[in-house]
């Protein structure tokens, strides 16, 4: 029995209708393996940079660690070479006075430096000169903040002072360099005959 020309366009149809579809369906299936596939490379990659960042935060943080522990042992030096150097100071200032009761006047924020420098040349003190010494920090009257650090020593009476404060240093070089600085502006004097 022979087609009608309507059959066959019919079943044309029909054919291009099952192809269309099996192409749709083997596009989606393409689209999900290939959506698949990408979000398993995005994961992936994503989980390479999140460790690498994690590595170089850790990186730092090993590194900031290291420098503090290293800043860290830097100001304990200094703090503890700043405590011997008053404690050195205060020694020369009781050697200076054997007296038996001292007063030493310090800024107020050298206070707790000069307190432990106290408690530690004390014993020194006492074991040099063989002698009892009672040391008093003023805490009513502290040398002006802006001074660059040092003590001043007193007697008990406060007749005596023995001030061993940077700026006290300076004026006695300067003082000891004033015949050089004399030269040095002026030339030598030729009437001169001593040189003070």
């Amino acid at each position: 029995m022979a087609l009608s020309d309507a059959d066959v366009q019919k079943q044309i149809k029909h054919m291009m209708a099952f192809i269309e579809q099996e192409a749709n369906e083997k596009a989606e299936e393409i689209d999900a393996k290939a959506e698949e596939e990408f979000n398993i490379e995005k994961g992936r990659l994503v989980q390479t940079q999140r460790l690498k960042i994690m590595e170089y935060y850790e990186k730092k943080e090993k590194q900031i660690e290291q420098q503090k522990k290293i800043q860290m042992s830097n100001l304990m030096n200094q703090a503890r070479l700043k405590v011997l150097k008053a404690r050195d100071d205060l020694i020369a200032g009781f050697y200076q006075l054997l007296e038996p009761r001292i007063v030493v006047r310090c800024r107020k924020q050298d206070f707790p430096m000069v307190k432990t420098a106290v408690q530690k040349s004390v014993p020194i003190y006492k074991n040099a000169t063989k002698r009892d010494v009672d040391v008093h920090i003023d805490q009513d009257n502290f040398l002006p903040e802006e001074i660059a650090g040092g003590v001043e020593i007193y007697n008990s009476d406060g007749k005596i002072k023995v001030s061993n404060t940077l700026e006290s240093r300076l004026d006695l070089v300067a003082q000891q360099m004033m015949p050089e600085i004399r030269v040095a502006l002026f030339g030598a004097n030729a009437n001169r005959k001593f040189l003070d």
